[in-house]
């Protein structure tokens, strides 16, 4: 079982914690973290002195640490041979209050937890502030923005028939078809029956009239007259 969210504590040991006693307050039956098949409670129940555990081979409660009379570290080992053990776990007493210290893992997952929870939060308000219409497109929508426009005074607005998110997708979509699927009729003028692309006829340009060259002789003289003025006339004799 996770013991890590739990915390055991006798009151009536709380006056007379201290180096010696932690680990007698630690061993009593009660206490959830305390395994009763430990050395420790084979030396006990054999009123043998704690030097005792370093002989032995098992699990066994050793007091890491101590700062009389607010703090207590009490560890959890595997003994496997008088110089080699492998810790389990570590307990720390705070005023007489028992806790089991977090491993690395836990630690780590714990810290993960809440910044991934934070994270998904903010999204999530964020989201809350989004909103989206098929004429306006996106756009946020704050609660200050609300208080704001109730107390400015509202003012009559003009009803556009479209807005110009809607002329330019619609002008885009209306390309985009035309191209994939071009007309087949054609409607000349209004009031006649469509007619096929295909059956229209294109006009041919008219072509330049040819001009003979006798009127073009004339017509750079003319130029050329128009160009000197009218001849002086002469004084006449009598």
């Amino acid at each position: 079982d996770n013991l890590l969210g739990i915390s055991w504590v006798d009151s009536s040991w709380i006056p007379i914690l201290n180096n010696g006693s932690v680990l007698d307050y630690f061993s009593e039956r009660s206490n959830p973290f305390y395994d009763r098949t430990c050395n420790n409670e084979v030396v006990k129940m054999q009123r043998m002195t704690l030097d005792h555990l370093n002989q032995m081979v098992g699990v066994e409660y050793i007091l890491l640490h101590a700062q009389e009379p607010i703090l207590f570290i009490i560890r959890k080992q595997q003994r496997q041979s008088p110089t080699q053990v492998i810790p389990l776990a570590d307990y720390y007493i705070i005023a007489g209050v028992i806790y089991q210290a977090p491993d690395l893992g836990s630690v780590i997952n714990s810290r993960v937890l809440t910044a991934v929870h934070g994270i998904q939060s903010a999204f999530e308000e964020a989201m809350s502030y989004c909103r989206y219409h098929p004429s306006k497109g996106y756009w946020w929508h704050f609660k200050d923005q609300e208080e704001r426009e109730k107390t400015k005074p509202k003012a009559k607005k003009k009803e556009e028939p479209s807005s110009i998110f809607q002329r330019q997708r619609v002008d885009a979509l209306l390309l985009d078809l035309r191209q994939k699927f071009p007309p087949r009729f054609v409607q000349q003028k209004p009031g006649e029956k469509p007619v096929p692309v295909d059956q229209i006829k294109k006009e041919p340009e008219p072509a330049p009239e040819a001009v003979k060259p006798e009127e073009k002789e004339a017509v750079k003289n003319a130029q050329s007259a128009g160009a000197k003025g009218p001849p002086e006339k002469r004084m006449r004799l009598q």
